[in-house]
């Protein structure tokens, strides 16, 4: 396509152009000019495109413009994975529709009162914004009519089945009409989404936007090998950058708090971005770092999922991700729609091997970078406190204020020179001229050096895994073995066609918990068991009565019998039982009537994460 190509060639209708142009938008994407047209054309789209490369509008904004705004019936629907997602797009819709007059957008996720949902149901929305669990709850409750859709968008549809969304997402497009417009968007493509092209999309038109460099081809990478705690090196790091908003990733909730409480005291506008934060909150926190009353954001994969903030141009990996899709969606924060961002990635000695896969998987070069110097953040903190001057000279009283200071130099028989080093010294007591230099060769941090004693046990864990029987537990990113659980029971088994995907993905989206915070998932013919982490919250318990997993409701429930009894007793399951395998699998079990193994250590108290 040629780079000529503008939002006015598109045919877009003119509220559209007005909103695109208040927005800033100057010329379209390349997945923008080649899904527009095929989409306004009505056609069926297959678009393959990573975060940031500004496919919400290239669905958007066509869809938008075909609707029939006098009609106050659902037209549009759009899946994503998270609510945060579910947020973002919604939210874009809303701008993309701010001068085309009768159109409400809607979006439906869990954590949200039905109240809110159900009221603007009824009037008539024209454009749902939903995950799918929340959505089955709406069909099923009769509370959403689907039957004169017109088009249905799938957005990152690999990550709904990375979930175990995908049989939601089949349930939901079986009952829309077979003649709506269909759009799939996936960063890959496995067979499951492969599968539901071929079903679902009749005659779909390819869209590729390759390489997969080209999402961070506007950010700079680079990586610090962590060799002092890594809490003084955020501080010297986020000092050292020049940058106009920030988001750090952490890997757990409570690690957001903590390292926000830690940077406030540092003297930066910080604030957590955690799914234990209700909706109200978090939307609240996102509003501040638009409006620039926040710098810097200190989130989780699942809560940062789909946030698109302008003003973030760096964002620093604290802990380093498991895979290098959530990396690439990490960096997807800043460098958005060609706009210039920074990463920078903390590593540890033991995890080299995940630098090298991301590496490998981004086809980036990242390179490395030492801890900036003394003198670097000495020279950043001066040259902030010379603005400050300068900007004081402005002020209404600096006469005043200059008069004051001649009489004290009198007074005290001092020189300019030596009264205004003074007036330094007490004006800089808060956050020091000086730096002290950081010691690099000082001792690793404790996790550093059991690094053969973690790859060791991560081994172990993997050859367990590996042995588990099939229908317990689906073979995804292990769980803190040291984390304290309890057995929950849910009233849908295999009888119901319920699969531990199913479970997983519905407990992932609608309560916010990482699958590896997930344990041992038991099916059985009416019912099953998940080990969910100790202590959590009574709110989202109350919340899954109302969940539904293959149409019908999870009604969870702690189970005392097994919650209660020591995890060797949990664990353990009739011959008969313990025999179910796939077929070809074998697997040796533990005389029943030999000695149980000797308890394990108390296990470390943490947190519902």
């Amino acid at each position: 396509m040629s780079e000529q190509v503008t939002f006015e060639s598109l045919h877009l209708s003119p509220a559209i152009l007005k909103a695109v142009e208040q927005l800033g938008y100057e010329t379209p994407s390349e997945i923008q000019t080649q899904c527009i047209p095929l989409l306004l054309d009505k056609k069926d789209v297959l678009g393959m495109a990573q975060t940031g490369t500004g496919k919400t509008a290239a669905f958007a904004l066509p869809l938008l413009n075909n609707i029939d705004a006098d009609a106050k019936y659902p037209q549009i629907l759009v899946l994503t994975p998270t609510r945060e997602l579910a947020i973002q797009v919604a939210e874009a819709f809303e701008q993309y529709a701010k001068f085309t007059k009768g159109v409400e957008v809607l979006a439906l996720y869990g954590g949200q009162s039905y109240g809110i949902q159900l009221s603007a149901l009824r009037r008539g929305a024209q454009i749902i914004v939903a995950t799918p669990g929340r959505l089955l709850d709406h069909i099923s409750r009769k509370s959403i009519d689907l039957s004169r859709l017109s088009a249905l968008v799938l957005d990152e549809a690999d990550e709904m089945l990375r979930m175990g969304f995908i049989d939601d997402v089949e349930s939901i497009m079986a009952q829309t009409p077979e003649d709506k417009q269909t759009c799939l968007f996936s960063a890959t493509m496995p067979k499951q989404i492969q599968s539901i092209c071929k079903t679902y999309l009749q005659d779909a038109e390819q869209v590729r936007i390759t390489p997969r460099n080209s999402t961070v081809s506007t950010i700079e990478q680079v990586y610090w090998q962590a060799r002092v705690h890594k809490n003084k090196a955020i501080v010297r790091f986020l000092e050292a950058e020049t940058f106009d908003a920030a988001i750090v990733f952490v890997r757990t909730r409570n690690d957001t708090v903590q390292l926000a409480e830690l940077l406030e005291r540092e003297g930066f506008s910080a604030a957590p971005l955690n799914g234990d934060m209700n909706q109200q909150a978090r939307e609240r926190t996102v509003d501040r770092l638009k409006n620039g009353l926040l710098d810097i954001v200190i989130a989780t994969d699942v809560a940062a999922r789909g946030l698109d903030v302008e003003r973030i141009s760096l964002v620093v990996n604290y802990d380093i991700p498991q895979d290098s899709e959530a990396y690439v969606h990490r960096i997807g924060r800043t460098g958005r729609a060609g706009r210039q961002g920074k990463a920078i990635l903390f590593v540890k000695g033991n995890e080299r091997y995940l630098l090298k896969n991301i590496i490998r998987h981004t086809k980036s070069d990242i390179a490395e970078v030492q801890l900036p110097s003394a003198k670097v953040v000495e020279q950043k903190r001066i040259d902030a406190l010379e603005t400050k001057i300068a900007a004081a000279l402005e002020h209404k009283d600096s006469e005043f204020f200059a008069q004051v200071a001649t009489s004290i130099g009198n007074k005290l028989q001092l020189s300019q020179g030596d009264l205004a080093a003074a007036l330094l010294c007490l004006a800089q007591q808060q956050t020091p001229l000086k730096v002290e230099e950081i010691n690099t060769k000082e001792r690793p941090e404790r996790g550093e050096r059991n690094d053969r004693n973690e790859r060791r046990n991560e081994r172990g864990d993997r050859r367990r895994d590996d042995n588990r029987r099939d229908g317990d537990k689906p073979r995804r990113e292990r769980r803190d073995s040291n984390t304290p659980m309890d057995t929950y029971r849910i009233e849908v088994g295999r009888e119901h066609g319920v699969q531990v995907k199913n479970i997983v993905g519905a407990i992932a989206n609608e309560a916010d918990i990482s699958s590896k915070f997930i344990g041992d998932i038991r099916l059985f013919d009416a019912h099953s068991t998940v080990e969910l982490p100790q202590g959590m919250p009574a709110e989202k318990v109350a919340h899954f009565q109302k969940v539904y997993i293959c149409k019908r409701p999870m009604k969870l429930t702690l189970s005392p019998s097994e919650a209660n009894a020591p995890r060797e007793q949990r664990d353990s399951r009739p011959p008969r039982e313990r025999s179910e395998r796939s077929e070809g699998k074998k697997r040796s079990f533990r005389d029943p009537n030999a000695k149980s193994r000797a308890p394990r250590k108390e296990r470390r108290a943490v947190s519902f994460q």
